[in-house]
């Protein structure tokens, strides 16, 4: 429960974020002239490259026999895929739904790509919980008899209870070996679907109540595609995430001064480090290409060349915050051996015996990866080059000793002080993405070509048709002691000031936008405009702002104060607009303290004083009088806060914790003795802690609940409940269904299987403060549960219709769904 269970995820997809992951292959069609004799035509996106088939030909990515297999894989669009979350109340339900319903009704449907199944679960992923659909999108729509399979998709995804994940982006976080104590580092986290995974396994063996000891910091350097990750991850409902906006490289690492005086019984941690470290890093995105088929018009051969330095940059810096034993997984959704096994072999070379690259061949044993490459060659404006010594010196800016396999040269880029002439630099690609196809170096032969010392054959390449995936690229590194003191300032000012001419000429040369294995750039950044332009619309109740989006808001200068909580700036004739961080345009993070406003929630709802308090209550208002959200935060989230304020507010934290408590504005809120709510998002954690304000219902009575959403006390089933509905105190309560058919009388015994959701008891009436989506689910969850056990089929939808009506007429009761994106 305590990490993917039960509640109301606020603003869960909406219609704009499903527009914007339409499968690309769907290309709309052009307006016909009525006067043109022609018939109108559909043209397909161009498959073919001749650049892409001279380029990776050459390199040997696949053995030349199987090369006509493997582009004929590559022109196909991918399969859709997806990951039920292992830590949902649900997992099993929904697993077993696939298992023994939908393998079962779609066995006899119509496939594409000569699987023998329609769908079927991912056997290399642990547990049957990632499933490959042999259905095209454009099937999932159009097809009355997929209808059921698709709406089970959409809502369930929707809900957080499955992610739609493309397979090889699954493959990272499995490599990492996580457990539930470990802190976790994703230095390049959007769109989040490997976060939400990682997420996952940390919380897979908690109990009810109770959250893992480790945490995960998902970073993104891209303040648009940091709201995209807190919406995907905010399906989790995890007290055990923090969300920041940093350039990778450039992640601080948070390290007291060494003349900090700690006290004796302090025990804080001193500097934040990592046990694991995932670093997807950016890259040229050609692995995706059955996903995002207009790349192939894009594609030249400069594109790996422009983001190898900063790919070599991140890694590094991951390396750097990872403790000594832990282990850190670098991989790319690209084919390019530039982005892949050149900066491994160069980071291992900055590290010394200090990092070892592992072989992982005997996990995950059913998934068919083929071994890194040790010899490859870098192609620059029409010429073949096989060592570092080919470069012109008018060259050496933009190509890098560290893209050979041998690395050597690399005194010849200090000398050279990365100084090129702009012309040089804006020509880098020079006819390389034209389709001109070079005339090989006649000095060039096979027996010159450099091979690297380095075992990067223990590297993973994931190719097309070995599995019907997408590609992708994956190197498992694990650090055994301190890096050496190599990354002096000269060598970083070195890389970084080549990387800025490379990125220069990676816009010349037409590169497409970076990718990640889950969603395209372009999609990301439409989808997150538009998400954008309904959630920052004024709020006039709380004057809130978003923590991620309020740049506008505050584009005039504003202090930048070191003790943030108890400021306010006054406004005449106005509310006290809150005073903003150390980081402008994001709201600050301040330890809610306000003993009050705790006492009248524990006392409320009698919390167990076992439950944690001080301490892990944050809100993002400084102003305590108007605080809207309280959020609930791990103690491993609250020392990396607490370390956070002791170094200055290094990290620029965007999200952060779990939504527990919310103000009610409803009119009937005013009268309640207790102003704030339980929200849905945090009820599972506190539920074993309450012993006030609780009901129990039975099954049929519980049903009733969620299909109308608003009952009025003499309308229940068991006239007892109703008696007990309204002889408790007016404001939030928690209703609990009963494991029989009849409302339980004993002490509440809660575990992972209890299922509850929140309320509001007014004068004369119940009524449900969950969305209208997740009502919906959780019935149909209960139907087909009841109806198992009736030997019943488990189709359900006709049930669900009431609830759909309903959704309309009780959004003004849905609470949750008009909580920002906070």
């Amino acid at each position: 429960m305590g990490g993917g269970g039960r509640g109301g995820r606020s603003r869960t997809q909406r219609k704009h974020f499903r527009q914007s992951r339409e499968n690309v292959w769907k290309r709309s069609k052009p307006d016909h002239d009525p006067s043109s004799t022609e018939n109108p035509s559909w043209t397909p996106f161009a498959t073919q490259n001749d650049a892409f088939d001279f380029y990776y030909k050459e390199q040997g990515i696949v053995h030349p026999q199987q090369w006509e297999q493997f582009v004929a894989v590559l022109r196909t669009p991918l399969p859709a895929t997806f990951r039920i979350n292992s830590s949902s109340q649900f997992s099993d339900d929904i697993r077993s739904q696939l298992e023994d319903d939908f393998m079962h009704s779609l066995r006899n449907e119509v496939v594409e790509g000569g699987e023998t199944e329609a769908i079927r679960p991912l056997l290399w992923y642990p547990g049957n919980f990632a499933w490959h659909s042999n259905f095209s999108r454009m099937q999932l729509r159009k097809n009355q008899t997929l209808e059921r399979f698709h709406e089970f998709l959409k809502l369930e995804n929707e809900i957080g209870n499955i992610t739609r994940q493309e397979a090889v982006s699954m493959v990272p976080p499995l490599f990492l070996d996580v457990h539930s104590n470990h802190f976790v580092l994703d230095m390049c986290a959007a769109p989040g679907s490997k976060t939400f995974q990682l997420l996952e396994i940390i919380h897979e063996s908690t109990k009810a109540g109770s959250l893992p000891d480790g945490m995960v910091i998902a970073n993104d350097v891209d303040v648009q595609r940091c709201n995209l990750l807190i919406h995907q991850t905010k399906r989790m409902c995890t007290a055990n995430l923090i969300v920041t906006n940093h350039e990778a490289q450039h992640f601080p690492g948070c390290r007291l001064n060494r003349n900090y005086e700690r006290t004796e019984l302090d025990h804080s941690i001193g500097q934040l480090l990592f046990d694991r470290v995932l670093c997807d890093v950016p890259c040229s995105g050609d692995g995706t290409l059955r996903k995002a088929p207009d790349m192939w018009r894009k594609w030249n051969t400069g594109m790996g060349q422009g983001l190898h330095s900063l790919q070599v940059l991140i890694a590094m810096r991951g390396l750097s915050l990872l403790k000594n034993g832990g282990r850190m997984v670098y991989s790319t959704c690209s084919m390019n051996p530039i982005e892949n096994e050149a900066v491994v072999a160069e980071v291992l070379r900055r590290c010394g015996g200090s990092v070892e690259l592992l072989d992982v061949s005997s996990e995950l044993p059913q998934l068919i990866r083929r071994p890194g490459l040790k010899k490859w060659k870098v192609y620059d404006k029409g010429t073949w080059l096989v060592s570092y010594k080919d470069v012109p010196k008018f060259r050496r800016s933009v190509i890098l000793p560290s893209m050979f396999p041998s690395g050597r040269g690399h005194q010849d880029l200090v000398d050279s002080s990365c100084n090129v002439d702009v012309d040089d630099i804006t020509n880098v690609n020079g006819n390389a993405g034209d389709g001109i196809l070079a005339v090989e170096n006649p000095a060039m032969s096979e027996s010159s070509v450099e091979v690297s010392d380095f075992p990067l054959e223990h590297c993973m390449r994931i190719v097309p048709h070995d599995q019907n995936t997408g590609a992708f690229f994956i190197a498992v590194l694990q650090k055994v002691s301190p890096l050496p003191a190599i990354s002096d300032k000269t060598k970083i000012e070195i890389d970084e000031k080549c990387v800025e001419p490379t990125n220069h000429s990676l816009n010349d040369a037409q590169v497409p936008e970076i990718n990640s294995p889950e969603s395209t750039h372009e999609e990301v950044l439409k989808s997150v405009s538009e998400e954008n332009v309904d959630d920052n619309e004024p709020n006039t109740e709380d004057l809130e702002v978003s923590p991620v989006t309020c740049d506008e808001q505050n584009s005039k200068e504003t202090q930048e104060p070191n003790n943030v909580p108890n400021m306010a700036k006054r406004v005449p004739g106005k509310r006290k607009l809150q005073i903003q961080g150390k980081w402008r345009g994001v709201d600050p993070v301040v330890f809610f303290k306000d003993e009050a406003i705790i006492n009248s929630i524990r006392d409320f709802y009698g919390i167990n004083e076992h439950f944690p308090f001080n301490g892990h209550l944050v809100t993002r208002n400084s102003d305590v009088n108007h605080v809207k959200r309280i959020y609930y935060i791990s103690k491993s989230v609250k020392d990396v806060l607490e370390l956070n304020f002791k170094v200055g507010q290094q990290l620029k934290i965007t999200s952060i914790g779990l939504k527990m408590f919310e103000r009610q504005t409803a009119r009937e809120g005013n009268s309640a003795p207790c102003a704030f709510r339980i929200s849905s998002e945090g009820l599972p954690l506190i539920l074993p802690y309450i012993t006030k304000q609780i009901l129990h219902a039975s099954p049929a009575d519980f049903k009733h609940l969620l299909q109308n959403k608003d009952v009025k006390f003499e309308d229940f089933i068991d006239a007892e409940f109703g008696e007990k509905a309204a002889n408790l105190m007016p404001g939030c309560c928690v209703v609990i269904m009963s494991k029989g058919n009849s409302v339980a009388t004993e002490s509440l015994q809660v575990d992972e299987s209890t299922i509850a959701i929140g309320c509001w008891k007014g004068r004369a009436r119940l009524s449900v403060m969950v969305t209208a989506m997740d009502c919906q689910e959780l019935l149909e969850r209960l139907l087909i549960r009841f109806d198992t056990k009736n030997g019943s089929s488990g189709h359900v939808a006709a049930e669900v219709q009431p609830v759909q009506e309903l959704n309309s007429k009780n959004d003004h009761d849905d609470g949750d769904v008009k909580a920002s994106v906070n």
